[in-house]
């Protein structure tokens, strides 16, 4: 197992967890930019992720900064900027966020990738890293394991234990998550740990298909879904921006490469916007089934996919030839 202690020169990562109210969310977003822009003008910033709420889960979103230093992490969380634009935000959100401190290499996102957060029981932290060592030998064994990383506690920043692990897919971390042999280390670890907190993110299309948070809630979809959604809802567009706007731009003169790059960011807009949310309205059953779905659910949807490209690609060519 590999344990990441606290030493000030190390680079460092925080994970903040926001629920917004209902209502708010385009004014978040807004807030967040900001944060964010402010967040770029700090000596060692490296960069941010967010991570919005699945469409009927918890609105509560999962933002990341990674700073070179932990000490230069720790002068942005403490800035007096910061603090201003909390002030500003205070009114977006239901009660404060939440926030992990990772101090050391930062996780490699591959896969899909947890960060758990363990608050441990007083004097017992001997008897924590033995249970987590135990955990980690059986989760070694399961498909799909990539790796895990532990970072202790970091005075003055960061108050509990940290867990960052991987794995290859979202059906091998369900796999794991729902496991028999999970259930009875948890159960077995229950004395030791005061707290356990789960946050689940990474995603090939991490704008599109939002990352959950929980073990209770409907997750992200594997990446051979996405994969076929996302190509459902390119396909017509690319074929309506060919028909229309793409002839247009080149008959008035625009070079091939600026028609393109004019295409590009129109069907990204209407992507991100318009036919991503509508397809994963329409596909919800299937890109994030209950947890009693069964094979049966994935392919009822893949065949639903594949018929329904089909469709379109027929209804393009007639359009087309006319």
């Amino acid at each position: 197992m590999k344990t990441t202690a606290s030493r000030g020169r190390e680079s460092a990562t925080v994970v903040l967890t926001q629920k917004v109210r209902e209502g708010h969310e385009s004014e978040y977003q807004r807030w967040q930019d900001r944060l964010t822009a402010l967040a770029r003008e700090f000596p060692g910033f490296e960069g941010q992720e967010v991570y919005p709420p699945s469409e009927g889960a918890r609105a509560e979103w999962i933002v990341t900064y990674r700073f070179d230093q932990a000490d230069q992490l720790t002068a942005w969380l403490d800035s007096p900027e910061r603090q201003q634009m909390l002030e500003r935000g205070r009114s977006l959100f239901e009660g404060p966020e939440t926030q992990e401190v990772l101090v050391g290499e930062p996780p490699v996102q591959k896969g899909v990738t947890v960060v758990a957060s363990h608050r441990i029981a007083p004097d017992r932290e001997g008897d924590y890293l033995l249970w987590q060592h135990k955990l980690e030998k059986v989760q070694e064994k399961f498909p799909g394991f990539q790796g895990l990383e532990l970072f202790r506690p970091v005075p003055g920043i960061e108050d509990n234990w940290v867990v960052v692990f991987r794995f290859d897919t979202r059906e091998h971390l369900d796999n794991w998550l729902g496991s028999e042999a999970r259930r009875k280390l948890l159960d077995e670890g229950r004395d030791a740990v005061g707290s356990y907190e789960v946050r689940r993110i990474g995603s090939a299309f991490s704008g599109w298909f939002a990352s959950e948070r929980g073990t209770e809630e409907r997750a992200v979809p594997p990446n051979w879904k996405q994969a076929m959604a996302v190509f459902l809802a390119i396909f017509p567009v690319v074929v309506v921006l060919s028909r229309t706007l793409n002839s247009q731009l080149l008959a008035a003169g625009l070079p091939i490469f600026g028609m393109y790059f004019v295409s590009n960011i129109i069907s990204v807009a209407i992507l991100t916007w318009a036919m991503m949310p509508l397809v994963n309205r329409l596909f919800r059953f299937w890109l994030s089934p209950a947890p009693t779905a069964g094979a049966r659910t994935d392919v009822l949807g893949a065949v639903v996919i594949v018929v329904s490209s089909l469709v379109l690609l027929t209804v393009s060519l007639l359009v087309w030839n006319h």
